[in-house]
């Protein structure tokens, strides 16, 4: 007959259990891969779909960039600019800042450039960008639900406007797991231009909402210590941290017999990373084994905290088999100044970007690789201030990103806009098909995938129903 678990409490545990704790701290010590951190499975096992991707590499130009001044010339609008907005367009629409405002055309302020033998048309401001013009996909149509920053950002990473939901990179760790032994599944790292004070970014964009809590994300930081309290405290020796963390988990998997609950399993994956990130970080953020020609291909000076240098740390994580691995990049704002600042947003992000995929293809990456270039949605045709130091408002009925890596079709572009770059008119894309498209490379149903939340089948792609965009995949 069965016999119930029975409850121990810590005293009695400690007690009873003194020459098996002794013994897994003496083999920690002993075979320091004892307490290596496995690569984790993901609860779909092998993937449902063809996997064509094994990582995603997500750039996110946090602000919104000016898809008017970069990706998408309109010269219709650089004729009626200064010329009142026509009032079919915009009446009854939804704005931000210039809601109820006299509305004039703001024509596009640097000249465009046709790049690669897919004569793409890209602003001169990204020469790099335009010289992988070939290797991307440049998406035209892209439309978002939400208008201001914040809610913006929640839709882009979890599919919801409404914070608590998990971020995409949880999702796909949850699904898949990790390749990484001694690295988290999903990493983030945040840039900053140096320009004014840029949109704060919050935590909750790569959290694991609903999700078990071992697949949020995690911030590493560009500069000083990648990771804080990550090192042992003065005159505790790595041997002697071992054994605390053998001693802690062995409690802790005690506990879990009675209990059952995933949020201790969770516990002891953090304290086994934990420990081995002691090590692989450190290893990780020192650029000592690069080549002069890799740091100046990126334009980066080592342990800068720059874009770059997060695109070359990017490509180093990716090589250590981590899952999902977000940048964010920050100041894009522009409801002013846009004339004097968005030259210095696209001189700190267009040759590292470009960089990336050069290195992932020479390094044979590039076919398992998905990058994704974006914001968190686009810029008005209207001017933002009629004189002076003019920008753009925020817009979510159009919006421009590139795509690059395995199985997208590079030298295309998809999608259009009206002549004046207000809405998406043509192959109209969302921000559920953009995460639909990504699962699907990834070899996931998107419409499969789903988690019981509050008596709901809970979905990255929601339930208003997303389309993978096949016509951008080869």
């Amino acid at each position: 007959m069965a016999t119930s678990p029975v409850t121990v409490n810590r005293r009695c545990f400690l007690g009873q259990s003194t020459q098996g704790l002794f013994g897994v701290a003496l083999a920690s010590l002993l075979e320091p891969t004892l307490l290596r951190a496995e690569p984790s499975r993901g609860v779909l096992g092998a993937p449902p779909l063809p996997q064509k991707v094994k990582r995603v590499i997500w750039l996110t130009m946090a602000g919104g960039p000016s898809h008017l001044e970069l990706f998408d010339r309109k010269p219709k609008l650089a004729e009626m600019n200064g010329q009142p907005m026509p009032e079919s367009l915009t009446r009854g629409q939804q704005l931000a800042q210039l809601q109820g405002q006299k509305l004039f055309c703001l024509g596009p302020m640097f000249p465009f450039k046709q790049y690669g033998r897919s004569g793409m048309e890209l602003c001169e401001l990204l020469p790099h960008i335009g010289s992988a013009a070939d290797d991307i996909c440049l998406i035209r149509s892209m439309t978002t639900d939400a208008i201001n920053h914040d809610p913006a950002h929640m839709f882009m990473n979890t599919g919801s406007q409404i914070a608590g939901r998990p971020s995409m990179g949880a999702w796909v760790t949850y699904g898949l797991g990790s390749e990484a032994e001694n690295l988290p599944g999903f990493v983030v790292l945040v840039s900053t231009g140096k320009g004014r004070s840029p949109q704060p970014i919050s935590a909750r964009q790569w959290s694991s909402g609903f999700l078990p809590s071992r697949h949020q994300g995690v911030q590493l930081r560009s500069q000083g210590e990648p990771v804080l309290y990550l090192n042992a405290p003065p005159g505790i020796s790595l041997d002697q941290q071992s054994a605390d963390v053998s001693a802690i988990n062995a409690l802790n998997r005690n506990r879990d017999v009675v209990a059952h609950d995933p949020e201790i399993a969770t516990r002891i994956a953090q304290y086994e990373m934990a420990f081995q990130m002691q090590s692989s970080v450190p290893e990780l953020m020192d650029l000592a084994d690069e080549d002069s020609q890799t740091i100046a291909r990126y334009g980066c000076e080592p342990g800068d905290g720059s874009f770059a240098s997060n695109c070359l740390l990017a490509r180093r994580l990716a090589e250590r088999g981590v899952r999902f691995i977000q940048l964010y990049h920050r100041d894009w704002d522009h409801h002013s100044l846009l004339r004097e600042e968005l030259p210095l947003r696209a001189r700190e992000v267009d040759q590292a970007s470009a960089a990336l995929i050069a290195d992932l293809k020479h390094l044979g990456m590039f076919d398992e690789t998905l990058i994704v270039w974006t914001g968190e949605f686009g810029r008005t045709p209207m001017s933002q201030g009629n004189k002076g130091p003019i920008g753009r408002d925020h817009h979510n009925k159009s919006m421009a990103m590139w795509l690059a890596g395995a199985g997208v079709r590079g030298g295309m572009v998809y999608g259009a806009t009206d002549d004046l770059g207000y809405a998406a008119v043509d192959q109209i894309c969302t921000v559920h098909d953009l995460h639909a498209t990504m699962l699907h490379q990834l070899g996931i149903r998107h419409d499969a995938f789903s988690v019981k939340f509050q008596g709901l089948d809970a979905k990255l792609t929601g339930v208003e129903g997303a389309n993978v965009l096949h016509d951008i995949l080869s």
